[in-house]
């Protein structure tokens, strides 16, 4: 058996239980994370989101920044994430950094993490692409919905949150974030625990995920 085998085995083994949550841009993951913190509010659970990990930008010019594929898997730096859910898992303190996406960089501050959690839910469009994130998740859940609901909850956001006209956020999403979604989320599906249609208790993959979470806690 391999070291890296090893320690994975170890890092599943303790009592700290980390949830994948994948989906398409707008497939909503940060609703369903919120869905079950609110539901289980009585134990310990903590939200990281894979965007979070983009890598800072602030050494181009905000022209070049603009031009970033942020949905290619290059853009994210998933070592620092491994290594973060590593040290959590060893009850090491993590410093998260805080991401600005109308910059495209990382902010000097960050969110600490020093304390113990029962449950991590790690969500993002590629939180399921990296092997090595992947073999230290406890369950994996992919959210399937379509792709006009998906287009049009992003415009909604871009528009409000982002500080984006329009016609930015549909030529983004047509030349860059649904062929992504296609070429590199989509095919994570099959890496999935489980999958979701609807946040409800009429969908069988979301019973599925609650009955998941209540056999660990």
């Amino acid at each position: 058996m391999s070291k890296l085998l090893k320690e994975n085995l170890q890092l599943l083994n303790n009592k700290i239980h980390i949830i994948g949550v994948t989906g398409g841009s707008g497939a909503g993951k940060t609703y369903l994370c919120k869905n079950l913190v609110n539901k289980f509010n009585d134990i310990e659970i903590l939200k990281i989101k894979l965007d979070s990990y983009y890598f800072d930008l602030k050494h181009l010019p905000m022209k070049e920044r603009e031009k970033n594929n942020f949905d290619h898997p290059s853009s994210f730096d998933f070592d620092l994430l491994y290594n973060d859910l590593k040290k959590l898992k060893k009850n090491i303190p993590i410093k998260i950094p805080i991401y600005d996406y109308k910059t495209h960089t990382r902010k000097s501050r960050y969110d600490l993490v020093d304390k113990k959690y029962c449950l991590i839910l790690v969500e993002g469009i590629l939180s399921l692409y990296n092997e090595q994130i992947r073999n230290m998740l406890y369950c994996s859940v992919y959210i399937n919905i379509s792709n006009e609901i998906r287009k049009n909850r992003r415009i909604a956001r871009d528009l409000v949150s982002r500080d984006r006209t329009i016609e930015s956020i549909t030529k983004q999403y047509s030349e860059t974030v649904e062929p992504m979604y296609r070429k590199y989320i989509e095919p994570t599906k099959k890496f999935a625990d489980i999958s979701i249609r609807e946040i409800s208790n009429n969908d069988k993959g979301y019973i599925e995920l609650i009955n998941k979470i209540n056999s660990i806690i």
